[in-house]
């Protein structure tokens, strides 16, 4: 049996609840990190890359929605919500956030673990890297930094919320329809003009430093694609 332990990440701003955490995760055999933040949460999942991250939605600083968003921006870890929050709308939003599952406080422990464990065995742990490099482009996305050649590229969140999307299915086909409801919710899929409008701007911005325009393709009727690096050479 490896003697490598699973690493769970509890961000909670209560330091008691912490604390049953920790206690009762240790008790399973996870090695323990905690944050009381959702920006400090974030910092965390990047560098411990934990296995399970337990989540509470009334954070200080970030709501819990937000911080599920920016951690679904480059990681597929499991998030489990663990909240005293209980209407179906809070527990819809978390799960259509990208949460893997929800359980409301006060909980009991044993259910919790189970709930853990579940999450963990459907998880497809293929983590999308942090940093993105084809030929000049470079997306950080940890950061949100996008450099060409080198030089920054100033985006609106709106041209850089496309290209992110674009560079984490590099080489699939991206409808209209699933741009527009990721980005601009379920109401808009049949708005194109404004995904037409977002994409001219970003192919402007990035060619003008010098990225190969034909690194976005539009296929025509249906959406876009980042194309591979083998189909620029």
């Amino acid at each position: 049996m490896s003697g490598i332990k699973q690493i769970a990440l509890v961000v909670d701003d209560e330091a008691q609840m912490r604390r049953l955490l920790r206690v009762s995760l240790e008790g399973e055999g996870y090695r323990v990190f905690d944050a009381e933040t959702g920006e400090q949460g974030v910092l965390e999942a990047a560098s411990r890359k934990p296995d399970v991250i337990i989540l509470d939605l009334g954070l200080p600083d970030l709501d819990g929605l937000e911080v599920i968003k920016r951690l679904r921006e480059w990681s597929t870890t499991p998030i489990v919500i663990l909240s005293v929050r209980e209407s179906e709308a809070e527990k819809v939003a978390a799960l259509d956030a990208g949460a893997d599952d929800y359980v409301t406080k006060p909980f009991h422990t044993e259910e919790l673990l189970a709930r853990l464990r579940v999450a963990q065995r459907h998880a497809q742990r293929h983590e999308a890297p942090a940093i993105f490099e084809q030929g000049s482009l470079r997306v950080d996305l940890l950061e949100r930094l996008v450099t060409v050649n080198g030089k920054v590229v100033d985006l609106t969140p709106t041209e850089y919320a496309v290209l992110r999307l674009l560079v984490t299915n590099v080489g699939k086909v991206l409808t209209h329809a699933h741009i527009l409801r990721t980005i601009w919710g379920p109401k808009s899929t049949e708005r194109s003009q404004y995904l037409r409008v977002y994409v001219s701007h970003l192919r402007s911005k990035l060619t003008a430093l010098g990225m190969s325009p034909v690194l976005i393709k539009t296929e025509t009727g249906i959406g876009y694609r980042l194309t591979s690096g083998a189909e620029n050479l």
